[in-house]
């Protein structure tokens, strides 16, 4: 195995060491909350109490003690979590970090999460294939080699297949798992594989983004290039109507994406690039605690 390069070991640290009080102050509570377990595990039998569910007695131990006796339960709390993270050429823009920056540093903050609950944690890396794949597995020294992992990754590929990536996702996990997609979602055809995920695992949206992307600059003409096909064009930021053209067709596309996520029954976090993130993390977190709660 080759050594790893120190500057990659000291990004490592220093994102830990930046991230530790928000994983210790926003999501202890948050995270146990927000992600349920696998189900309902039995724990004991006890004396029947006023308001116990008459659909808990045990019939057996009740009639050989003579009095009813109810099942106990507890929520199963070990899961498994893999993080989805798009490292693409589009999510290489953005300041003052750019978008795969920033989906490394909020998947960084999961896996500690997830380290700090005894979850097991993995990692998918993609592009236009699939590029790294880390098996969930426990302990803070795997999440914090997921996170070296995630740090170090240099893409090959430089084009966006979402849909290839939710397809892998669903042959790796076998059981019931939480899913965290981390991307731009600037990608074609992964409704299908998304809908197919989400209906056998639980499954959140965390998309990054640069404000720049919503609306251009007013600094005249740019000679802009497509980050993943090469592509260049050149575009007078100051005219009014491609303005408004280009930000119609960036509203489209969100809204389509929007949608999209819903009907597959999918929470989204918008995040941007220019943003601190645990602002809508949190929030999102308390929120999706909320309704699960009612549920």
């Amino acid at each position: 195995m080759p050594a790893i390069p120190p500057q990659i070991l000291e990004q490592v640290k220093t994102i830990e060491l930046r991230t530790r009080g928000l994983v210790a102050s926003l999501f202890a509570g948050e995270y146990r909350s927000v992600f349920r377990g696998q189900g309902m595990e039995f724990a004991e039998v006890r004396a029947y109490q006023p308001g116990d569910d008459y659909r808990t007695i045990d019939w057996n131990v009740s009639a050989r003690l003579a009095s009813p006796y109810v099942k106990t339960f507890t929520e199963e709390r070990e899961l498994t979590l893999l993080l989805i993270v798009d490292q693409s050429g589009s999510t290489h823009f953005g300041e003052p970090l750019s978008k795969a920056a920033l989906a490394v540093e909020v998947a960084a903050v999961l896996a500690l999460a997830a380290a700090r609950q005894n979850d097991r944690v993995g990692a998918l890396l993609f592009s236009d294939e699939i590029e790294r794949v880390i098996p969930p597995t426990k302990g803070r020294k795997h999440a914090l080699r997921v996170i070296r992992d995630l740090v170090a990754f240099q893409p090959k590929g430089k084009r966006t297949d979402l849909a290839a990536a939710l397809v892998y996702a669903q042959k790796l996990l076998y059981h019931r798992s939480i899913v965290v997609v981390l991307s731009d979602f600037l990608a074609e055809g992964w409704e299908r594989p998304l809908r197919s995920l989400g209906a056998r695992h639980e499954v959140v949206a965390v998309s990054v983004e640069d404000p720049r992307e919503r609306r251009l600059p007013r600094t005249g003409i740019l000679d802009l290039r497509d980050a993943e096909s090469g592509d260049r064009r050149l575009v007078d930021t100051t005219s009014a109507s491609t303005r408004r053209r280009m930000q119609a067709k960036v509203e489209h596309r969100r809204r389509a994406r929007d949608r999209v996520l819903s009907a597959a029954g999918v929470d989204l976090v918008a995040l941007t690039t220019n943003t601190d993130y645990w602002i809508p993390l949190r929030r999102a977190f308390a929120q999706r605690a909320r309704r699960l709660h009612r549920a």
